[in-house]
């Protein structure tokens, strides 16, 4: 009995979550990968998996019946591609109203797909993270980790410095509270007023309806940053670049629970 607990203890050590290893071999997110077990079109050894399988390397995995490589599964090397979004593209594979998808500029990948690193609104321009990796992906949108975006905001409207004290000290929101860790006046004329602004959250459109709770408008919206990943000023709206080994291993290790 001792024995066979040994074993599985040792198995355990060697494998890993099937829908994890699906991740990395960039099929989808893990969430995603999740679903694909779910509804029954995932096989480990021709034997229909479920949710809370492990794997090792010695097992053999199917999606729709065809057969996984194991150059996919152990040699699959992680791309990240900076993005710089124009206005007017949506963040999603196809629409029906035949919009232009910010995948159209992306280049051809033989396996695996692209996974967005989070989302930017249709009016929203600049730095957007694809992975090849669904695990990287699935890291870098957890809240928990808190990694920081940093936009460029131009606001419409009289801003006073009561407004700012309370967008870093917090405003609810439709969806909970929410507030700005820093900004920063960076100038401009009249009522036009430029400013940057740093936030460890990518809820839907949360930078313009913290502005807007103050009673000023956002008439133009840039994401200069992504954790330590900032927009190249040569980068051309609709051009993308990979980034380097050193940089996806200094986003990965970004990917750590706070501290705070």
């Amino acid at each position: 009995m001792k024995d066979s607990n040994n074993k599985k203890s040792k198995r355990n050590e060697q494998s890993e979550k099937l829908q994890k290893v699906l991740a990395r071999a960039g099929i989808a997110s893990r969430r995603q990968c999740e679903v694909l077990i779910s509804a029954g079109r995932i096989k480990i050894n021709n034997i229909q998996a479920k949710l809370g399988d492990r794997i090792t390397d010695k097992d053999t995995i199917k999606i729709d019946n065809v057969l996984l490589s194991k150059h996919q599964l152990e040699n699959h090397k992680t791309r990240v591609l900076l993005y710089h979004k124009p206005e007017h593209e949506i963040c999603t594979r196809s629409d029906p109203q035949n919009r232009p998808t910010v995948f159209e500029h992306l280049p051809h990948l033989h396996k695996g797909r692209w996974i967005a690193i989070g989302r930017l609104d249709i009016n929203t321009s600049g730095v957007l993270l694809f992975t090849t990796d669904g695990e990287l992906a699935n890291l870098l949108m957890h809240p928990s980790y808190e990694i920081e975006r940093e936009y460029a905001v131009r606001i419409f409207g009289e801003v006073n410095e009561l407004m700012l004290k309370t967008l870093r000290r917090g405003v609810e929101l439709d969806d909970g509270m929410a507030k700005f860790n820093t900004i920063t006046f960076k100038g401009g004329e009249g009522i036009n007023k430029w400013y940057h602004v740093i936030l460890c959250e990518g809820r839907n459109r949360e930078v313009r309806r913290l502005w807007e709770s103050q009673g000023v408008k956002v008439s133009r919206l840039i994401r200069v940053r992504y954790g330590n990943i900032v927009l190249p000023p040569l980068l051309r709206p609709g051009k993308f670049q990979d980034l380097t080994l050193e940089e996806i291993e200094s986003l990965k290790s970004l990917a750590k629970p706070s501290t705070k």
